[in-house]
């Protein structure tokens, strides 16, 4: 009888521990992911599709994603504008599907006050196409910065052959902008608050 309540309890607890473990990522996530780190150490140039509120800070400027570095649980990608290199986009494996995180810095390395916003996935996504609606640190974030509007933030990211998309949308606003994949450009250095390795 002993022997049976103890193999029940080793299946219960194998099941209990099959049941728990965190699913990394969809094989669509997968494959995103993936197309990105295809793409590490290679910079690529870009053009402003459309932006609703015609920012006057891209208007002119060169535009430069820089895939910069790689490893099997995050991405860094410098968005360069012009000389302002205060932009990197942050793609982490979370256990849970994919996270995108803004990380903004100041010339000298220092955090600017908005800074590690974004979102994160919440399904499958397609191996192309992941969208990360604002996620909940974010909204407080916005709402301490006076940006309660921002609150309704859905980012997304289209990889292809030949092309990639930032778009940023919400109601009653967008901006995107179209990496030309088939040409690759010099690589910028260390964005700020990075270092060369």
């Amino acid at each position: 009888m002993k022997t049976i309540v103890f193999a029940a309890m080793l299946l219960v607890t194998a099941a209990s521990s099959a049941t728990s473990r965190p699913v990394l990522t969809t094989p669509a996530q997968d494959s995103f992911f993936k197309s990105l780190t295809d793409l590490c150490g290679h910079a690529f140039a870009g053009e402003i599709l459309i932006d609703t509120n015609k920012s006057k800070s891209f208007t002119g400027k060169k535009l430069v994603m820089h895939v910069r570095k790689c490893t099997d649980t995050y991405i860094e990608i410098p968005f360069h504008v012009g000389d302002n290199a205060s932009r990197t986009w942050v793609i982490t494996r979370t256990g849970s599907g994919l996270q995108l995180k803004h990380d903004h810095r100041h010339e000298d390395g220092t955090s600017e006050d908005l800074t590690m916003y974004g979102g994160h996935t919440v399904d499958d996504g397609y191996a192309q196409v992941q969208s990360f609606p604002v996620d909940a640190p974010t909204k407080q974030m916005f709402v301490e910065q006076k940006i309660p509007g921002s609150n309704q933030n859905t980012w997304q990211m289209f990889v292809y052959d030949d092309e990639f998309t930032y778009r940023l949308i919400r109601e009653g606003f967008e901006f995107r902008v179209d990496f030309d994949l088939t040409n690759p450009v010099k690589t910028p250095a260390a964005p700020w608050g990075y270092t060369d390795e």
